[in-house]
């Protein structure tokens, strides 16, 4: 432990109580790590506001004291995002977990930080509506936001960023402030909104989010459809979005992904690529829309689809989506899962794709490959015994290679997990001259190079290790 917490604890005791302030070992040990292969390592003190003003205190003594802020939401994140490798102090958002209002007219709703995507629509169904970004986790909507967060909706509703109208943010000096208004566009100054959504925590806390929310479909329609190879997959799928068919989600799940989805689930589903889709809409426009899928699939080879309209084979299927990182970790006992994901041009993916499944042979690693594919986003999954050196080494290898394959073709090093410290090492090959820029707005909005150090950009402080 570090010199500074007996007094910040002090400090802190002045406007939060007993219960609010732990330094407990086990509360500790909680917030040292995330879902990712990172290795973890424990903040000095772990502190749970219940308001802004709470927040915005606990601010101004850590800039005083020139300790680390660490926002953390559930700890769901996939590249070491919220680990204290730097010590100080860890800011849980769960106390703050209101859906403070709804403005249903508007299609708006306002919530903390620490309410979750399922809480969220279980208070919107009653107004018939529903908030659309699906990750799988059950996130934080503060940490989705933080990491500009996707799913599979991402095709016809957009991510995370899309979704933000405004933000309420504690700067590091403990100022709160609010970067846009309930209009629903705006020409006046700088986006501050764009800034902070995928800032990862590194410019200030997020308190309180105004989001976008849809009307609950009329109609929903699911299908399965399987095809030869990747490729033929991919092409189907670019060929629906230019023809614009309106697909609420597509899937792409690789062979051996199918496989593992099968022993986890007790289904039958053809062990070939795979594209999960749903659409949403009218019934007739949906009946329409449907037939004319069926034909742009037929023409890339498509084997066999089959149609799931009843919501409890829906459920089940995006189950089996979601439940895939699971259903490895049940295969792979005493073994570390490792989830990668890049993110390219469209036109770039079925390259990608195989290139990845190559590589992942070629040093034989354990795995499946599936993706966003309707916005060019795709994940490996890999399973790591981390007690075996040269494995570890094979998946550091393969996750440079598809970021190099990548970049090389105008994507980037993560389409939503985030930078965290696991993808720091890209940015300079990915931004280049616009680093320094980067840089420039951390100094200017944290100074002391307190919130969340060691992550997203070197800022000359955190050490990451």
């Amino acid at each position: 432990m570090t010199t500074y917490p007996a007094t910040l604890q002090e400090e802190l005791l002045k406007f939060l109580r007993n219960d609010q302030v732990s330094a407990n070992d086990t509360v500790l040990a909680n917030h040292s790590k995330d879902e990712s292969y990172h290795e973890g390592s424990t903040p000095d003190l772990v502190v749970f506001p219940e308001n802004a003003e709470e927040v915005s205190q606990i601010m101004k003594a850590a800039e005083t004291s020139g300790v680390p802020v660490i926002p953390f939401g559930l700890g769901s994140s996939l590249e070491g995002n919220v680990i204290a490798y730097d010590k100080g102090i860890t800011i849980d958002f769960s106390s703050m977990n209101r859906v403070t209002e709804v403005r249903d007219k508007d299609f708006l709703v306002k919530v903390q930080p620490g309410v979750t995507r399922s809480q969220l629509n279980k208070e919107l169904k009653k107004y018939g509506l529903f908030f659309s970004v699906d990750p799988g986790a059950d996130a934080t909507l503060g940490g989705m936001a933080a990491t500009n967060a996707s799913g599979t909706t991402s095709v016809k509703y957009g991510v995370m960023k899309d979704q933000i109208q405004s933000l309420e943010v504690v700067t590091p000096g403990g100022d709160i402030i609010h970067t846009g208004s309930l209009a629903r566009k705006s020409s006046s100054s700088y986006d501050l909104t764009s800034l902070y959504v995928g800032s990862e925590g590194t410019l200030g806390c997020i308190t309180e989010l105004t989001l976008r929310v849809y009307g609950i479909p009329e109609h929903v329609m699911a299908a399965r459809a399987s095809f030869p190879t990747i490729d033929y997959a991919v092409g189907a799928v670019i060929s629906m979005l230019q023809a614009g068919v309106p697909v609420a989600r597509v899937e792409l799940l690789d062979e051996a992904s199918i496989r593992q989805v099968n022993r986890f689930n007790d289904t039958d589903y053809i062990e070939k690529a795979t594209l999960f889709l749903e659409f949403h809409g009218n019934e007739a426009g949906l009946q329409e829309d449907v037939a004319f899928m069926e034909e742009i699939v037929s023409s890339h080879k498509c084997e066999a689809i089959d149609f799931e309209k009843d919501n409890a084979a829906r459920v089940k299927l995006w189950e089996a989506r979601h439940n895939l990182a699971y259903a490895y970790i049940h295969d792979s006992p005493g073994k570390k899962m490792m989830v990668t994901d890049v993110c390219l041009p469209i036109s770039e993916l079925g390259g990608a794709i195989r290139h990845g499944r190559e590589k992942m042979t070629e040093l034989g690693l354990d795995g499946g490959i599936l993706g966003h594919v309707g916005d060019g986003n795709y994940h490996a999954l890999l399973m790591l015994d981390m007690e075996k050196e040269e494995e570890h080494r094979k998946a550091e290898m393969f996750n440079e290679e598809i970021v190099e394959y990548a970049l090389a073709r105008g994507g980037t090093c993560t389409g939503e997990h985030g930078v965290g410290k696991g993808k720091m090492k890209y940015q300079e090959r990915e931004h280049g001259k616009a680093l320094p820029v980067m840089q420039a707005i951390k100094a200017a909005l944290d100074p002391k190079g307190i919130m969340n150090p060691g992550k997203l950009i070197h800022n000359g402080r955190g050490n990451g290790q």
